[in-house]
């Protein structure tokens, strides 16, 4: 079992990656034409997929689960001060499936090349974590949760030309944050395969 204090860097590393992430999230990436495709929290987010996999490589897969569980509770708190509450709960329920996704597939596909397992993870995660996060923190089926908090209705729903066509902004905004997600995914490799050496997997941490 393995205490508390020494997953504690990982769980501030996490609460604070994820924190930052939904304070970012409500600002356009304004530069190159991209302010309807891209927002900042982008560049952020996927340090949280790479906070994960370390601790699931050194740890184990329930270590990581509850890096994700306690990182989830300190960073939708956070957030709900930071952002709004609409945006806490998206980004909670995003964060919860996809980071706890992520550790299942680390775990299984850890024994393969060093490079496979964070970023197949990585990807399949940020494909569940998108889809969650952009839907019900910015489509208009979702604008009920404003109104249980008096706020006024957050959503992105009106068009956006995409493509030669017409998507609701946050379908463009989800588009263009996911593809920046795994550039940054493919980025994170460098500083996984630099601490290999470092965070070397305790025993019968695998699988646990």
């Amino acid at each position: 079992m393995t205490s508390t204090h020494r997953i504690l860097p990982f769980v501030v590393a996490m609460a604070a990656v994820v924190a930052a992430s939904n304070f970012l999230v409500q600002y356009p990436f304004a530069h190159f034409g991209l302010g309807e495709i891209l927002t900042w929290g982008a560049f952020t987010y996927p340090v949280a997929f790479l906070v994960n996999d370390l601790t699931n490589r050194r740890f184990g897969p329930r270590a990581a689960r509850k890096v994700v569980l306690a990182g989830f509770v300190i960073a939708v708190v956070l957030s709900v001060w930071l952002a709004t509450p609409r945006i806490a709960f998206a980004s909670g329920t995003a964060f919860l499936a996809a980071q706890l996704l992520d550790a299942s597939i680390f775990d299984r596909l850890r024994g393969n090349a060093w490079w496979q397992a964070p970023f197949i993870s990585t990807l399949i995660g940020s494909v569940l974590d998108t889809v969650l996060f952009f839907g019900l923190a910015f489509s208009a089926a979702f604008s009920g949760i404003d109104a249980v908090f008096g706020m006024e209705d957050g959503s992105l729903a009106f068009p956006v030309a995409f493509l030669g066509g017409e998507v609701p902004l946050w379908v463009s905004l989800a588009i263009g944050d996911f593809c920046v997600k795994i550039l940054i995914g493919l980025a994170m490799l460098v500083p996984y395969g630099a601490l290999l050496s470092v965070l070397r997997p305790e025993p019968y941490a695998a699988s646990r």
